[in-house]
């Protein structure tokens, strides 16, 4: 196998802080490996998508779920026919994670808990010492296409509209004294914020060509893996391997019924209330229907656009080490 690109948030004060850590186990190691910091949005992408091109096998994101998202992107060609699926460069090429982010709601979903960064620098050493062995699944990545469908994006964990685009946005906002503050902490803060000033609006959402809701709303969420939000349970049953995407809807709920499923939600409690709902499938459309109605899109933690917005699963595409 070549050698390992790993790939640095630079941005993110964690990342800065732990990498040193990294970098001493993985050189005790004696393991070789390239390095590439990220500039700017997109650019983690962009680096991927020619590391792959030019024969890389492994990438390594140190960062959280905005740049793995990011670096899974790099995964894929995009046709200029917006419609088109993307399609996997090399499907042999696999990523792997150490989680310094925020959230890190997909590692976290990987191994069924937040486990310490330690361990997943073990295991990554441990496996770069027998590249031969790599133990690797394929994952489903969702297919999003927003402003009014003609930007599109890849989303490996989940996405979230309403009250969680705002959430997610405000997240990405905040200053230094609050990053100090655990991610759950941090999301739970911004979600507050976010319902103060949220209003419901009318949404439709129809699921393989069936309309399934059309009424006022509270939030939209688009699930492909287990949690999202900094350990929030969207759906319980949400598999990365299944082919199917799970659409999360909230309606006519007040704002002391959010909060009381903001403190549910973490394990799958707020399923509880008949006013959420869940339904998979493989193609979700979400609509806004007045200008002024349209809401965030968050994936991965990144606020991607507006609605409406069209989700597509691409089964079995991405190969993961785990």
């Amino acid at each position: 196998m070549s050698r390992p690109l790993i790939i640095l948030n630079n941005s993110a004060a964690r990342t800065r802080s732990v990498w040193p850590r990294i970098k001493s186990e993985l050189d005790a190691s004696k393991i070789e490996y390239d390095t590439h910091i990220t500039s700017a949005a997109g650019d983690a992408t962009n680096r991927t998508r020619l590391a792959i091109h030019s024969g890389a096998r492994l990438i390594v994101v140190v960062g959280g779920d905005g740049t793995l998202s990011e670096v899974a992107e790099g995964y894929f060609e995009f046709s200029t026919n917006a419609e088109q699926l993307p399609k996997p460069i090399n499907r042999d090429a696999v990523l792997a994670v150490l989680p310094a982010g925020t959230g890190d709601d997909f590692a976290r979903g990987l191994v069924g808990r937040r486990a310490p960064l330690n361990s997943w620098i073990r295991n990554l050493t441990a496996k770069l010492k027998s590249p031969d062995h790599l133990s690797t699944r394929f994952v489903d990545v969702l297919y999003g296409r927003c402003d009014d469908l003609q930007t599109p994006f890849i989303c490996l964990n989940a996405s979230t509209m309403g009250i969680g685009g705002e959430t997610a946005s405000r997240v990405a906002s905040q200053g230094n004294f609050t990053r100090r503050f655990s991610g759950e902490f941090r999301f739970l803060f911004a979600a507050l914020g976010a319902l103060a000033v949220w209003r419901e609006r009318r949404v439709k959402v129809t699921i393989d060509g069936q309309l399934i809701s059309d009424g006022p709303m509270n939030l939209v969420a688009v699930a492909n893996a287990l949690y999202a939000g900094g350990g929030m349970m969207l759906s319980p049953d949400a598999r990365l391997d299944d082919g199917k995407l799970d659409v999360v809807t909230a309606s006519g709920l007040s704002r002391a019924n959010v909060i009381k499923e903001l403190s549910r939600v973490h394990k799958g409690g707020h399923l509880q209330n008949p006013k959420i709902n869940i339904t998979q499938g493989e193609i979700v459309l979400i609509e806004t229907l007045m200008m002024q109605d349209a809401m965030l899109i968050e994936a991965d933690g990144n606020v991607r656009g507006v609605t409406p917005v069209r989700f597509e699963v691409i089964p079995s595409s991405l190969q993961f080490m785990i």
